[in-house]
């Protein structure tokens, strides 16, 4: 049951993610409703049980952190040649910028954010938003140079952000 709701229902959540980044809290409570709908009905659980221990039972993070999960996946893949070549020209790392080499951004293993005239409409932007997500992880994560151990890392990194 477990492995047939993933492939449905959790598919079609984990869809369009990436372009899920600045939604309003209350349009993602719709979504997480029904991945709370997911999670008991692969437990058998009741209408009003409470669904944080079948999230944690279940291994599976919320809805705003599948979304970094994502994100963060991307911009990974981005950086070391694995995504198409539209999406990863719009990453540089601030260490790679010229202007930037006497200062203290200019050592850090950050990407530079790119800047926005709309700050609604631009901060949305996969660039923006997957640099945001990126930097904000730690730096032994973004070290990583494999990405099945950098997907696994991150997972653990949100998932106890998010139960523990």
């Amino acid at each position: 049951m477990s492995s047939l709701v993933a492939a449905l229902v959790l598919t079609r959540l984990d869809g369009g993610n990436a372009t899920l980044v600045g939604l309003p809290a209350r349009q993602l409570n719709r979504l997480q409703h029904v991945h709370h709908a997911a999670a008991r009905l692969v437990n058998g659980a009741r209408k009003f049980d409470h669904v944080t221990p079948l999230l944690r039972e279940l291994h599976w993070l919320s809805v705003p952190e599948r979304i970094t999960f994502k994100l963060a996946t991307l911009v990974f893949r981005c950086l070391h040649g694995t995504a198409p070549a539209y999406l990863a020209e719009s990453f540089y790392r601030a260490a790679g910028d010229e202007s930037r080499r006497r200062l203290r951004s200019g050592a850090s293993p950050g990407l530079l954010v790119p800047t926005t005239r709309r700050r609604t409409l631009g901060d949305c932007a996969f660039p923006v938003a997957g640099t945001r997500v990126f930097n904000s992880l730690p730096a032994t994560l973004t070290s990583q140079s494999a990405l099945l151990t950098f997907r696994q890392q991150l997972k653990t990194l949100l998932f106890e952000r998010s139960y523990l």
